[in-house]
């Protein structure tokens, strides 16, 4: 057997070799547990064109599922890419989570993009995986598992684009301030740098808990699995059933119904337009949107 381990993000990372015609006494050693499979899943109302390394990549179209592979002892990553133009040849461009303009991804995507991560197999036989912010956010995520022997699924679904500090706004996502700013009290490249939490990371943070917000975040956001557990993964896991409106102007129907949290306000005045200002809202009439 040959270990060593690094981390990532707080990922303990580990290779090693086991011959699996060795007779380990309380482990089984089965096909099973080699071979996991990862579902992934477009419930966005728009084309994504996911990307796993390993794996690859696929189009996926609204509803559409795509399943890959991984064996024991893998590390990887998941993520969506938006904006994308490919030609015949699987060659073109995305404007969010690009890998080198390739539709077979390669190489790790271009920030910003919502990473899940995971390695297989490791320290006492767990898996263990996260979900990171640290090059962004392009893409609301579910990352789920179907054993109930997991520490938990783990989720980002908050407006970030919407709510995304000017600083960080970038086309189709909200850039982490890394990759903005480039110095050590963001991206903690210096060995000495104690690299702790800043405002703008604490913006990730507090609309997605379960997520890491800064390179050297703390392992609260590494979470495990018993080894050989198959996976989910979900891009826009839950209907987005608000909008987020700045400064505009929005027509609802006569008797039709504005829900504000706490409140309740039914337009009852002839069909007119109504003014905004900054805050969640979702008008409805006969269950249509307005």
């Amino acid at each position: 057997m040959v270990y060593h381990t690094t981390h990532e993000h707080g990922i303990p990372i580990s290779y090693f070799y086991v011959n699996p015609l060795l007779s380990i006494p309380n482990l089984k050693l089965t096909m099973s547990n080699y071979l996991k499979t990862f579902t992934i899943t477009n419930n966005c109302s728009f084309t994504v064109w996911a990307a796993a390394i390993p794996g690859g990549g696929q189009q996926l179209n609204q509803g559409q599922t795509w399943f890959i592979n991984a064996s024991s002892g893998t590390m990887g990553r998941i993520w969506a890419r938006t904006g994308c133009k490919f030609n015949e040849y699987g060659q073109g461009s995305c404007q969010t989570g690009d890998c080198n303009g390739q539709l077979k991804c390669q190489t790790y995507g271009s920030p910003p993009n919502t990473l899940a991560e995971y390695t297989l197999s490791q320290n006492n036989y767990s898996d263990f995986f996260d979900m990171s912010l640290v090059e962004g956010f392009n893409v609301p995520m579910q990352f789920s598992s179907i054993s109930n022997l997991c520490t938990r699924d783990i989720s980002c679904v908050s407006d970030i684009i919407g709510q995304c500090p000017i600083a960080l706004q970038a086309p189709g996502g909200c850039n982490n301030p890394c990759e903005v700013f480039k110095t050590d009290q963001y991206c903690c490249t210096s060995s000495n740098s104690s690299c702790e939490p800043t405002k703008l990371s604490g913006f990730f943070k507090n609309r997605c808990p379960d997520a890491y917000s800064y390179p050297k975040h703390d392992q609260t956001s590494t979470f495990t699995c018993p080894a050989g557990t198959n996976y989910t993964v979900v891009f826009c896991p839950e209907p987005i059933l608000t909008k987020t409106i700045a400064s505009s102007m929005t027509e609802c129907l006569r008797n039709s119904t504005i829900t504000i949290p706490l409140a309740k306000i039914t337009v009852v005045a002839p069909a007119s337009r109504v003014a905004t200002s900054s805050f969640m809202f979702l008008c409805q009439n006969n269950n249509n949107l307005c």
